[in-house]
């Protein structure tokens, strides 16, 4: 188990979150290639969300055509460089590879792809061409994964595009919402640059869309518009204390220390509410930023957690307890947080029940709720004839992605309610084709 001391400088933050998946050399690259096996029908490829045809970039890494092994990434996914480093490749393309059956280490996918984009990203090459100009503009809401996978196939199309951003930078939560030890922020706009420089979409930032007003001019001076506006701020658990100092979102508390890095403080004893995938980013980082106790508290068991187990693994290699079968009262404290206020839980005719005889408090100085984020329901509400379930998702053709109002598309986090960037980046790219072929009818 990793001890963390309290980074202070920029160079102790970088030895606490060093890259989980770091960039191999060409020499770990050509033997690591060596190693496919080519497979026909290759698991690996149905196991990705974008379908890339990982045995074709493979041997062209393997024969060191690297600018054509990204341009086989890139193809599929607009969001190449990022997924090879976020994507969960250990339960996607990695987890399919054969290797597996034979008690052999998979092919190191991710690394590999995240090898050759970021080679083609450095040197700077063009791989792409914007299609012959149509005349027509389209909009994008959110330059997150999957509307920025939009724009780019768009632009491939032939459409001028314009995307709206409400933060000043892009990426969503690639920039925003993941731990530093996956991506770095330079990583994340690097490639988006990339992308922008050779395709010309034009991001609009600090351009929040939240009138009707708003929305009825994009719908008057653009063909169609894409919504790729993800999820909002962390949801409100409704207990007593909750508005207290130092109750923090772990979307808001990452997206704070991917900004500040050292400069952040962080209290001895933390409390990360919560057990998905978001938690053990929140959980890790507390603890590599040197808080002397970080506990994870779930209302249910270890086996029910969202999170995948290997998250879980690494939030306890860094040093975080846990604590399973508990659900948080309140948060106790004069004015700022000294303590969470917690009940068991336990299994009874196959229902989750809260035991209020059986209460405890747990002391902390900081909590991080870890307990999903808000959808984007009122910006929903503004759009005449949008279709949205009855869990806050907008509703599409699984085809198509076209909303119930023809004039919009929507993919990513505002149709799944919350999956990964690369499920993002394919929602992006086969929206544009669906739009494309709408307009063009």
């Amino acid at each position: 188990m990793a001890e963390y001391i309290k980074p202070n400088t920029e160079a102790e933050f970088k030895k606490n979150f060093k890259q989980k998946k770091p960039l191999m050399n060409d020499t770990e690259a050509y033997f690591e290639a060596s190693r496919c096996l080519f497979c026909y029908d290759a698991p690996c490829v149905q196991a990705c969300p974008t379908h890339i045809d990982i045995p074709l970039f493979i041997k062209q890494i393997h024969t060191d055509n690297i600018t054509g092994a990204s341009k086989t990434i890139f193809d599929s996914n607009w969001l190449g460089n990022a997924c090879g480093v976020v994507c969960p490749t250990g339960v996607l393309c990695e987890g399919a590879c054969v290797y597996n059956h034979q008690d052999v280490p998979p092919i190191q996918i991710g690394r590999l792809q995240n090898y050759a984009t970021n080679n083609t990203i450095d040197a700077d090459k063009v791989i792409f061409k914007v299609g012959k100009s149509n005349g027509k503009k389209i909009a994008v809401i959110g330059s997150g994964p999957a509307g920025i996978a939009f724009a780019c196939e768009v632009r491939t199309l032939g459409y001028e595009v314009d995307v709206f951003e409400a933060k000043a930078k892009p990426s969503g939560l690639t920039v925003h919402g993941v731990a530093t030890y996956k991506i770095t922020n330079e990583e994340a706009l690097k490639e988006i640059e990339y992308l922008q420089k050779q395709l010309g979409f034009h991001i609009k930032y600090n351009s929040a869309i939240t009138t009707k007003a708003q929305l009825q001019d994009l719908e008057k001076n653009y063909e169609a518009i894409f919504l790729g506006v993800g999820l909002g701020n962390t949801r409100t658990l409704g207990i007593e204390g909750e508005d207290k100092d130092n109750v923090i979102g772990a979307v808001e508390f990452i997206e704070e220390l991917r900004e500040k890095q050292h400069k952040m403080k962080v209290p001895q004893k933390v409390v990360v509410l919560g057990g998905g995938n978001t938690a053990m980013d929140a959980a890790s980082e507390a603890a590599r930023m040197g808080a002397k106790k970080t506990v994870l508290a779930y209302r249910n068991s270890k086996e029910k957690m969202g999170a995948y187990s290997f998250e879980y693994d690494l939030a306890i290699s860094a040093g975080v307890d846990s604590l399973f079968h508990v659900t948080p009262l309140a948060i106790v404290g004069n004015g700022k947080v000294e303590g969470v206020k917690f009940a068991k839980t336990e299994m009874v005719d196959g229902q989750l029940k809260t035991n209020m005889n059986n209460t405890f408090i747990v002391r902390c100085d900081l909590v991080i709720k870890a307990t999903g984020q808000e959808k984007m329901g009122r910006l929903y509400d503004l759009i005449n004839d949008l279709d949205v379930g009855r869990n806050a998702v907008i509703k599409v053709n699984e085809t198509t992605f076209q909303t119930s109002n023809p004039k919009y598309f929507a993919g990513g986090d505002a149709i799944n309610g919350g999956a990964e960037v690369v499920n993002a980046a394919y929602d992006g790219k086969m929206a544009a084709q669906g739009m494309h072929k709408w307009l063009m009818k």
